[in-house]
């Protein structure tokens, strides 16, 4: 009931019960004398009025608390004070199953193992813990553009830094990175020490190494660094000294909570080096970059120089200190904590981690990391050290960029299913997620599609972390089954994305990638590629997840389903769009990969059919694994795996043999265009826009776009190894004029009338041209079991795999090498890279490609 109902209601209650307007209410005008003088026949009148009277109050009252209770109650449901958290809307209750992350296998050491990390993927330095509300710590420099001083803080594509990312990294407790801005190098390495430590999580030490790169003839230049400490829980943090002098001390700050206990940084040091200080108090981190800038101006106004104002706000916390001297200069800045008196050894462990031994320390740990590198991916002999030098990149990078994010994602809901908000969104539960990241510039988040093959290399390096990771995504389930597919979460996050991006759609889902991994990880069991404990470990993940994974699968095959047996479709396409030339498809993971022209209920999406496929045939291996055919749902999945895999109704409802090519099917035109056309805007003045024209009639048919999409069946290996269809792929795949390059297989073939087309005036070609790593990867994957298996296309697969697998790493290394970074795309004619840069998701599969190793279907 809304407000003003409620209004009008306690009005009408009123003006019954005391007004004395209505009929039967008379007697209550009488004076009270003519009321005692009646006797006889005028008493019962008035008895009788009295008691219609009465009623009329009664019946009054009892109708106002029916009001006051229904308002009660209804503001207790509202603000979900009366029902317990199953009422809340479906979208945001969580799945009512033990959390993965709560198995014993995550606590104890493993847990403590990795309390401490470099999980802020965002800025180019930083470290935090695994908890909500964290001791957060930074890096920030002064680099020059234009001739202008400018923060170095998050990462981010327009600061043209020549390089940077991490070289070595172990995704526990080591990792060495370099950044390279004009003539400065600076190198930070980052190492963990459990040794004498009292603190959860132990000790760690940042070393930050300043170079120059020898381009001003000899003139020194000066460094300007600001290294911060920040207590996301608002504790108070306590400077050192007034006066930073680190030749008597060399205590940065110190302070206490509650996981870690009494905890100090020091600073170190055989440099002269200026050093100032300011001291903040704000709920805040995420605009630390600002108020630097802010407090250097004013200082820069005042008194013409260039550093910190030396003063601190009561109850500061967050402390950021510059630092300053001439190239080269190294720092040492040891965190010890769980102090906890003379007992604790504070001098010696703040001695072991800086100086002579974190340099020995550091190059333990550089070589553990070379070991551990041929260990697991068997190189040397393969390649020369170039190529080397870009695997050992993909990994680093891929481990280093592994973040953890604490915060609520937005869910969407119309506000007429809300009418009491404002918004268009409900907040899902608060969590946390502990996850790889596709690129540090540029998408420095969680995603749910690029976390599946992420996961493909990260797990041959540790399955542990693996295990972690799919575990938190899991644990991100909805009670319908349902994982948002971008995850925002926390202050920080939420700063790097437009608003409009932010809301997740219930209604949408994205590839189920985390298949594939764990798929990977049984096969692996099966090959014997695991000690018997390791194995244990993975069952015992496996069992706790595997109601998960089947409520996963039922959202897909119930919300996706298409209208014939076997056949889904990605939800969420526009089909009232007038802006674009083809309705993008986000949720497929292909963005502008082009569909049915006219978005419908009857599409069929084969790389969905595809997916649904590693699906069902993953959740058949890990019910027969495990043995609990009959514990989850209803669901057969040998039965629908079969279905899926049925070579015979998959070439019914999406193969193409005029083209010799798998198609999706929908309402489609070819004859349809990007017009200028002129518009007249809310405010009367006329603007050129360009928007969709239609020329012909769309009709039901299989859309004839070859591409990525049309090679999924490939890549499941549904294809029977000597069908002749399978040679219409091979030819294809090889065919110069259609999908290949000498870079890789390009995402849409260049005879495609959407080959490298703007969707909308802004929208470039993004998946209708560009090489892709993951798809490459996936396509060479298969292209390597088909020269395995028996069959009359055997050696035309090996010949199409050698070449295609040589390009593909010649050309990632070549751009390494030029560019300094390995990039989220490859230009279709030239093998240059595209896109954001440092993209280190699934572009470091190149890795797996320089040894060889691919998942098996």
């Amino acid at each position: 009931m809304t407000g003003t109902s409620r209004r009008s209601a306690r009005g009408r209650i009123k003006s019954t019960s005391f007004s004395g307007g209505d009929e039967g209410s008379d007697s209550l005008r009488y004076p009270p004398s003519s009321i005692r003088r009646g006797k006889g026949k005028g008493k019962e009148l008035v008895s009788i009025g009295a008691f219609k009277t009465n009623l009329k109050i009664l019946v009054a009252l009892i109708i106002l608390g029916i009001v006051v209770i229904y308002f009660v109650i209804n503001q207790l449901v509202t603000r979900g004070l009366l029902f317990d958290e199953s009422q809340k809307p479906r979208v945001i209750t969580p799945f009512p199953a033990p959390k993965l992350m709560d198995l014993s296998m995550f606590q104890g050491d493993h847990k403590e193992s990795l309390y401490w990390g470099t999980y802020r993927p965002h800025v180019y330095f930083g470290v935090r813990a695994r908890t909500p509300q964290s001791l957060v710590a930074g890096l920030m420099w002064l680099g020059v553009k234009d001739e202008m001083y400018v923060m170095r803080h998050f990462c981010e594509n327009s600061d043209d830094l020549s390089t940077f990312g991490w070289r070595e990294h172990n995704g526990r407790d080591f990792g060495r990175q370099e950044l390279v801005e004009n003539d400065m190098i600076l190198e930070t390495s980052f190492v963990k020490s459990k040794e004498d430590s009292l603190g959860y999580g132990g000790d760690w030490a940042v070393r930050i190494d300043v170079k120059d790169k020898g381009l001003n003839d000899g003139a020194k230049r000066s460094a300007h660094l600001f290294f911060y400490l920040a207590d996301e829980g608002g504790n108070v943090l306590n400077l050192g000294h007034d006066n930073l002098d680190f030749q008597k001390s060399s205590l940065l700050v110190s302070g206490s909570r509650e996981d870690v206990g009494d905890w100090q940084i020091h600073l170190k040091s055989q440099n002269q080096l200026e050093t100032h200080y300011s001291g903040f108090k704000t709920p805040h981190i995420y605009n630390l970059s600002d108020l630097v800038q802010q407090n250097l101006a004013l200082q820069a106004r005042k008194f013409g120089r260039l550093q910190l104002s030396d003063t601190s706000e009561d109850s500061s916390n967050i402390y950021i200190f510059q630092i300053s001297g001439k190239l080269p200069f190294t720092i040492d800045i040891p965190f010890v904590s769980g102090i906890k008196g003379e007992s604790s050894n504070v001098e010696k462990r703040l001695s072991s981690l800086s100086g002579l031994p974190l340099s020995d320390l550091l190059k333990k740990k550089h070589r553990e990391f070379d070991t551990k590198f041929e260990e697991c991916f068997n190189l040397s002999e393969k390649h020369d050290s170039e190529t080397l030098g870009v695997g050992k990149t993909a990994i680093a990078n891929m481990l280093g960029g592994i973040g953890y994010f604490y915060g609520q994602s937005k869910i969407y809901v119309p506000k007429s299913a809300q009418p009491e908000s404002q918004n268009n969104f409900l907040l899902y539960w608060p969590a946390e997620l502990y996850t790889a990241v596709p690129s540090r510039p540029f998408f420095p988040r969680g995603f749910l599609w690029d976390e599946g093959f992420h996961q493909l290399l990260i797990w041959r390096w540790d399955f542990r972390i693996t295990l972690d990771i799919v575990g938190h995504w899991l644990d991100l389930l909805n009670i319908d089954g349902w994982i948002p597919r971008e995850q925002i979460l926390g202050a920080e996050a939420l700063s790097k994305v437009p608003e409009e991006f932010v809301v997740q759609y219930p209604s949408n889902g994205n590839p189920p990638t985390l298949f594939l991994v764990i798929r990977d990880l049984i096969d692996a069991i099966r090959m014997e590629k695991f000690t018997a404990s390791e194995r244990d470990e993975v069952l015992s993940f496996l069992e706790r997840a595997s109601v998960r994974l089947d409520a996963w699968f039922q959202w897909f095959n119930t919300s996706q389903t298409g209208k014939e047996i076997g056949s889904y479709f990605w939800h969420g396409r526009d089909n009232t769009t007038s802006r674009e030339l083809n309705p993008k498809t986000l949720s497929s993971g292909l963005d502008d990969y082009p569909r049915a022209s006219h978005p419908s209920e009857d599409e069929r999406h084969v790389d969905l059919r595809c997916w649904m496929y590693l699906a069902a045939d993953c959740m058949h291996s890990i019910t027969e694994f495990l043995g609990i055919e009959d514990k989850l749902s209803k669901e057969d999945y040998n039965s629908t795996a079969k279905l899926l895999s049925n070579f015979n109704l998959l070439n019914q409802m999406h193969y193409d043999s005029d083209h010799g090519a798998y198609f999706d099917f929908g309402n489609h035109t070819e004859k349809v265009k990007l017009i200028w056309k002129e518009v007249i805007q809310e405010n009367g003045q006329l603007s050129r826009q360009l928007v969709r024209k239609t020329y012909g009639k769309p009709k039901l048919k299989l859309v004839p776009h070859v591409g990525y999409v049309s090679f999924f069946p490939f890549m499941s290996r549904i294809i029977p190894p000597d069908s002749p269809i399978l040679e219409k792929q091979l030819d294809l795949i090889s065919n110069r004029s259609i999908f290949w390059s000498d870079y890789g297989l390009v995402s849409l073939a260049k005879t495609s009338s959407m080959y490298m087309k703007r969707n909308t005036e802004h929208d470039a070609p993004y998946w209708r041209g560009p090489i892709w790593m993951n798809m490459n990867y996936m396509i060479l994957s298969s292209l390597h079991h088909y020269s395995k298996v028996d069959g009359p296309y055997s050696e035309k697969s090996r010949a199409i795999y050698t070449e295609l697998r040589s390009n593909l790493i010649r050309n990632v290394v070549r751009n390494y090498y030029q560019t300094g970074y390995i990039w989220e795309q490859y230009d279709q004619v030239k093998g240059t890279g595209k896109g954001t840069r440092l993209f280190t998701g699934w572009s470091a599969l190149t890795l797996l490609i320089m040894s060889e190793d691919y998942p098996i279907f």
